[in-house]
């Protein structure tokens, strides 16, 4: 006679319509007072107990509710519909695009249980030629994330692609700065175009703000020291005859208005072309606009429209619009301020970095400079012997 399984060890019997032996195991009742049964099928006896084994070492380590064939979509899936609150709705709509482009056709069908570190590795080393190292990571974080709340609600033990790393990805456009004889040519031709491009120009380039940040920039952010009350004022109220300005970059376009790293939220002083560029646009707007990069409406301009007036000025300024960007306008100062021996710490501080080393890496594009401050030293101390 077959040894009687002992309670909680669930059961296997013969399914005759089925031609299958089935596992059930009976692991205690849900949050509406049902029973959970679990229950798992195979060819063979010994093939429906080791299902059985693995039902009830899931509901030891906690995934007692978690479905055997919950796929890698699902997850996914998920995470884009729940777990993104107050997120801004092109950013979703960019993981969306991604997910659906590049994550769920390779690895949907997977089931989340059997995905491995391996499955991971090769669908991003696959992905290294068509896209470039910033998609891979996005995606790489879509996937982690999916995970990481599929675990919280007891579907898979561990997330495998937390051990994954990054490859690098196709090879981008690096991003240029212009040289000074550039940058004097773009000024020229922002001096005639119309005041709005005339003004994003100038500030972007003489105050290394970035274009998130200019677009936001309000009326209100540009302030004036009024001497008489020894404070700052909106220009609306002190007006422009006064000799100190600056520009408080204290916003962006982001979901909740905030600048990119608290570090990046600063207040600038103005150099008078930017000053000068400003006062026209005013003038030419008039006083019912409360942004200063404004459309006709008083609607924030948007990132297109910004690229389209800047490849026609560049474009003007005898460079190929293909080749720059508006970001690059940004990358131009800090280079430019580099090239005339400003401090790489200060320039860190102007352009909101929390430390030098993005400065450095990212953004200084000149050859770097031949540090001469050893050199001198040990020419003091060790002078050389004077020719005869």
């Amino acid at each position: 006679m077959a040894k009687r399984r002992s309670r909680g060890d669930g059961g296997i019997h013969w399914d005759e319509k089925r031609q299958r032996y089935i596992a059930t195991a009976s692991l205690g009742y849900g949050p509406n007072g049902k029973r959970i049964v679990k229950r798992a099928s195979g060819k063979t006896k010994t093939e429906a107990g080791a299902k059985l084994k693995q039902i009830l070492r899931d509901f030891e380590d906690g995934l007692a509710i978690a479905p055997t064939n919950y796929t890698v979509a699902e997850a996914v899936t998920y995470w884009l519909d729940n777990g993104l609150p107050g997120r801004d709705a092109r950013t979703v709509n960019m993981y969306r695009w991604y997910a659906g482009k590049h994550l769920i056709p390779h690895l949907g069908k997977r089931k989340l249980r059997d995905l491995s570190v391996e499955d991971v590795d090769r669908w991003l080393q696959n992905l290294t030629k068509p896209l470039g190292t910033r998609s891979l990571k996005i995606l790489h974080n879509i996937l982690n994330r999916s995970v990481k709340n599929a675990m919280r609600r007891d579907k898979v033990k561990r997330n495998v692609v937390d051990l994954c790393e990054v490859p690098e990805g196709r090879e981008g456009r690096p991003s240029k700065a212009l040289t000074l004889t550039q940058a004097e040519a773009v000024l020229r031709v922002a001096e005639t175009s119309v005041p709005r491009i005339r003004a994003y120009i100038v500030v972007s380039l003489l105050s290394g703000a970035r274009t998130e940040e200019v677009r936001a920039i309000q009326w209100s952010h540009i302030v004036a020291y009024v001497k008489e009350h020894k404070s700052w004022l909106p220009v609306a109220e002190a007006g422009w005859e006064h000799e100190e300005f600056a520009l408080y970059v204290w916003r962006s376009v982001r979901k909740k208005g905030d600048t990119k790293t608290p570090k990046s939220r600063r207040s600038l002083a103005l150099p008078k072309r930017c000053l000068e560029a400003l006062k026209t646009l005013r003038q030419a707007q008039g006083d019912e606009h409360e942004l200063v990069f404004a459309t006709r409406d008083d609607n924030q301009v948007s990132a297109h429209n910004i690229r389209r007036d800047f490849r026609k000025l560049i474009t003007k300024a005898g460079l190929d619009p293909t080749e720059w960007a508006p970001r690059e306008l940004r990358h131009s100062f800090v280079s430019l301020l580099s090239d005339h021996d400003i401090p790489i710490e200060d320039i860190s501080r102007l352009v909101g970095h929390s430390n030098t080393v993005v400065t450095e890496t990212v953004y200084r594009h000149q050859i770097r400079p031949v540090i001469q401050d050893g050199a001198r030293a040990m020419d003091a101390i060790f002078p050389a012997a004077e020719e005869p």
